[in-house]
């Protein structure tokens, strides 16, 4: 079914009643899901619901902005596994309960190659096979398939914790960051920020965007954010504080550009409106679990929209 609203009906409809026991998908759309199955079935909590539920796999965009809450909107503990998966194949799996890295499928028909980050931007840049990669180095995965695909750039770039055995995590998309000032923000960094600031002032993220904001003669750049709260943090001057503070922890070409002020400002912070970027998407037909807000853009394409929708 094409149409979101109808889909969310039936599926919530053939769902509601039945004894589920795994769940898969988008964490950001599952969620919209869920919140509709309590609503109409008036549950406090999805256990309730569901008392044999014990796993959710999940992909396409980070869990760890989602992570508590759905630990609340479940009510109980369960399994939570990560899926590397796309249209053009099956790429990886989280093998282990115990850590959030993924096992590199390597018979599933897929050759793998990866191109350093740091090269991704030059007309000729160095490629690397598997036995050449480096854990920690950041990487842009290209892959050949027996599908048919020829040195396809699948856009996501990941970073290797281990070469025996092969383990991933995902870090990011190649069109998906902030350098405009040559601060190099990916998005690992700002979703470790941003789960350090929700811990500070018990806020909890729906779904956000952050953007450059050029400078001007007198005035040095920033970065502008949107932000949608399920749950608002206690003190936004904290929450800002603290993922400004963290930024500069993890991310050394920031914490050099914010020295100062000189180059970047502290950060711009915009509370979105409640379905501000549901809406957004419903403005763009792209409603469903296929479809993901860009969480960063080197450019203001996304922002200027949302800000404009949000006013």
């Amino acid at each position: 079914m094409g149409e979101w609203e109808s889909k969310l009906r039936a599926i919530t409809s053939e769902v509601k009643n039945e004894d589920v026991g795994s769940i898969l998908g988008v964490p950001s759309w599952m969620m919209v899901l869920l919140q509709r199955v309590l609503k109409e079935t008036g549950v406090n909590n999805v256990s309730e619901l569901w008392p044999n539920l014990e796993v959710f796999f999940h992909g396409g965009i980070s869990f760890k902005p989602y992570r508590e809450q759905y630990r609340q909107i479940i009510g109980k503990n369960i399994n939570y596994y990560e899926i590397y998966n796309a249209s053009e194949g099956f790429f990886g799996i989280q093998d282990r309960s115990d850590s959030d890295e993924m096992l590199l499928m390597l018979d599933y028909g897929i050759f793998y190659e990866f191109i350093p980050m740091d090269q991704f931007h030059f007309s000729n840049p160095k490629v690397v096979s598997l036995e050449d990669v480096e854990v920690g180095k950041n990487y842009a995965m290209v892959i050949t398939t027996n599908g048919g695909l020829w040195r396809y750039l699948i856009g996501d770039t990941v970073v290797f914790t281990s070469t025996n055995p092969f383990r991933i995590k995902i870090t990011g998309r190649t069109k998906h960051y902030i350098n405009a000032f040559g601060e190099e923000l990916m998005i690992t960094n700002v979703e470790s920020a941003l789960s350090k600031a929700c811990e500070l002032t018990g806020a909890q993220i729906t779904d956000f965007t952050g953007a450059p904001v050029f400078m001007k003669e007198n005035e040095g750049g920033a970065h502008e954010w949107i932000f949608e709260f399920s749950q608002h943090p206690d003190d936004l001057d904290r929450f800002i504080d603290a993922f400004d503070q963290h930024l500069k922890k993890i991310n050394s070409d920031y914490e050099a550009k914010r020295y100062n002020n000189m180059t970047l400002r502290r950060p711009i912070v915009h509370i979105a409106k409640d379905n501000l970027f549901y809406n957004w998407l419903e403005s763009k037909g792209k409603l469903g679990g296929q479809n993901k807000v860009p969480r960063l853009s080197n450019d203001r394409e996304y922002i200027d929209p949302l800000l404009e929708l949000n006013r």
